[in-house]
């Protein structure tokens, strides 16, 4: 339940509008609702600022469906993250106005515009373009969260002078999020240049002995640039929700 919809609800009541045992039994799920096969925290809105986000990878469609038909009653916002191509199918024909980005395996549904709550611009980069899908999922968890969000593709070290060209725009992101593969080095490079957070996203991408991203992840986590912080492999989601954290203070 988001804030706006708990302050409406109380103003009903609060007019007569609403009686009170409608209002109560309409709150009797906001702490968590039991479908059996999920716990549903609708409380998350009101105790940090965004719903929670549904992990599609091992769901079926079924539950998928039947989360979100729960929390579109109270939330003007669901991300469903890690959906392939069939089950997203599935989804979007009970939810046609959802929006299914296949590049980033996610679903997006808005009730309308979302508010601006960061306070400066997101910028995200990849090193590669490889490495799009993961830059992607961070950019739509970023944008969902209510942030002005830029990305730039392929600026990996391999080519240098293609990182140089966008100076200006990195200079003046509140928050960079740095994607890279093979190994790893573009976040140290980035968070060499600016005074700003830098969130380090490794990815799987690369040859043996990238060991399905370790190494990108070993690189970043051993970097010499003070201002970067790792996220998990392939984690895009949540380096565009720490941005968007560290966006808002």
């Amino acid at each position: 339940m988001t804030p706006e919809a708990l302050k409406a609800l109380l103003n009903a009541v609060a007019s007569g509008k609403t009686p009170v045992d409608a209002a109560a039994d309409s709150l009797k799920h906001l702490s968590m609702e039991d479908l059996g096969f999920a716990h549903i925290d609708h409380h998350r809105s009101l105790r940090k600022g965004f719903p929670e986000v549904i992990f599609g990878e091992n769901k079926t469609a079924g539950q998928i469906i039947g989360i979100m038909e729960r929390m579109t009653l109270w939330e003007k916002v669901i991300l469903v993250t890690r959906i392939d191509a069939e089950k997203a199918r599935a989804v979007t024909d009970r939810f046609p106005e959802a929006k299914y980005h296949a590049d980033a395996r996610m679903i997006y549904l808005t009730d309308g515009p979302v508010p601006e709550t960061g306070k400066g611009a997101i910028l995200i980069l990849s090193a590669g373009t490889s490495d799009i899908p993961v830059a992607k999922e961070a950019f739509l968890t970023a944008k969902a969260m209510g942030n002005t969000v830029e990305a730039i593709y392929d600026v990996g070290v391999a080519g240098i002078h293609r990182l140089f060209s966008h100076k200006e725009k990195i200079e003046n992101a509140a928050v960079l999020i740095v994607v890279a593969g093979m190994e790893g080095a573009l976040p140290s490079v980035v968070a060499g240049l600016v005074d700003r957070p830098v969130i380090a996203v490794p990815t799987s991408v690369g040859y043996g002995a990238s060991f399905g991203g370790l190494t990108a992840l070993f690189s970043m986590l051993n970097t010499c640039s003070s201002n970067v912080a790792v996220v998990n492999i392939d984690n895009g989601f949540g380096a565009g929700y720490m941005a968007s954290c560290i966006n808002r203070v």
